[in-house]
């Protein structure tokens, strides 16, 4: 039975063994050594240090899935990268995780799936060893969930692409080396004219924007970027031209299958906070956690998170057997997330006035959460694409 916050889950995940297990113990040591302790400071600064990278790399936790002949782990099993998105979780830390869970999660795959050999001869070794740094580019002012309507160009000048645009609310947009852009390469084609372009961070023209304030998960750095006659060479598409919506397409399910291992898991941390907490005030001359409404309330919780856990666990499987559809990963990015948002804001009003204070990590919990039904797709988006994939 696999430790999940803290304790034992109430329910076995017979698809985790002891090897992940083992991985856990040396995550959570992580967690503690590397990023608990700093995680104050990074969120009054706004971003992590680019150096928890180069640690979590030196501590084996990039790159699981890539080849151990490009620095990586060689094991192309999800399970693990679950594993780091609850342990964050777990600590009350997953805003400082957010940059590494962009870096496993969204941004390897491309390079696992669409790089040529010279490709990842260049560049995947910095990507496991946290050296290189990755972000995705997609949205832009005027364009959000309609990915088609994007207007940075990329034009062909030779054996280079010249690049002019902006683009918003990119994660990791501070400390990023290679920046994954989504972008025009013929811009009379809504969908067939967008292609993935691998930008370095030191090309002329590629200027960082203000660091954007949020709302919440104030230790991941989100930010704007403008190109402005950017020249990247050609050799910097991943795979063929035109071909980068159909790539975005095919991504999304595994970035919003671990969004909703992320809701699960600070669900469930937000609820052992909650457990302690009642156990502890006092009303009325006995622990609150001891009314009958506050019980209810909990069963009510402890019963939405094991039935989302067992429904994630089934598609992280069907991820590592290459068979997670669309629409099943956005049944779960929906539910979860919403699931989260009802769970937290009960811990939030079973704490009382204290819930809404800022030392306590539920109200951190409940501001950092509220993204999760926007990011990845919003659960309006993700009702579309369940809609559509049964044929209405």
């Amino acid at each position: 039975m696999s430790a999940v916050a803290g304790r034992p889950f109430s329910l076995a995940r017979p698809g985790f063994d002891a090897s992940h297990d083992l991985f856990r113990q040396t995550v959570r040591a992580f967690v503690e050594r590397d990023i608990v302790p700093r995680h104050e400071e990074w969120c009054r600064a706004g971003m992590v240090d680019k150096e928890l990278f180069a640690r979590a790399g030196a501590a084996g936790l990039l790159g699981i899935d890539v080849p151990e002949s490009h620095g990586g782990g060689g094991v192309p099993d999800f399970r693990y990268n679950a594993i780091i998105t609850e342990e964050g979780a777990r600590a009350h830390v997953a805003s400082s995780v957010a940059g590494l869970h962009l870096h496993i999660d969204v941004c390897v795959p491309y390079f696992l799936d669409a790089a040529t050999d010279a490709q990842r001869d260049r560049w995947l070794p910095g990507i496991c060893a946290g050296t290189l740094v990755t972000a995705l580019a997609m949205t832009e002012p005027s364009c959000g969930s309609d990915v088609a309507a994007m207007t940075t160009t990329a034009t062909r000048d030779g054996d280079h692409y010249v690049i002019n645009g902006a683009k918003t609310f990119i994660s990791n947009s501070q400390n990023f080396d290679l920046l994954l852009l989504a972008c025009k390469t013929d811009p009379t084609q809504r969908h067939r004219g967008i292609s993935i372009i691998v930008v370095e961070a030191d090309r002329p023209g590629l200027e960082r924007g203000r660091r954007l304030a949020k709302a919440g998960q104030h230790s991941a750095d989100t930010g704007e970027l403008f190109f402005t006659d950017v020249r990247v060479p050609v050799a910097n598409r991943l795979g063929a031209e035109g071909g980068g919506f159909a790539q975005l397409m095919t991504k999304l399910p595994r970035e919003r299958l671990s969004i909703a291992v992320g809701a699960v898991a600070q669900a469930e941390a937000a609820l052992d906070l909650t457990l302690g907490y009642v156990g502890e005030r006092h009303a009325f001359g006995r622990p609150i956690g001891s009314f009958q409404n506050s019980r209810f309330r909990l069963a009510e919780m402890r019963t939405e998170i094991d039935i989302a856990r067992v429904f994630v666990d089934r598609q992280i499987e069907a991820l590592n057997a290459g068979e997670l559809t669309p629409e099943a990963a956005a049944e779960a990015k929906w539910w979860t997330t919403e699931m989260c948002h009802r769970v937290v804001d009960g811990c939030v009003q079973l704490h009382g006035g204290y819930g809404y204070m800022d030392e306590y990590p539920v109200s951190r919990a409940w501001r950092d959460t509220r993204v999760m039904r926007i990011l990845g797709g919003t659960t309006e988006i993700m009702k579309e694409v369940i809609g559509r994939g049964m044929g209405l």
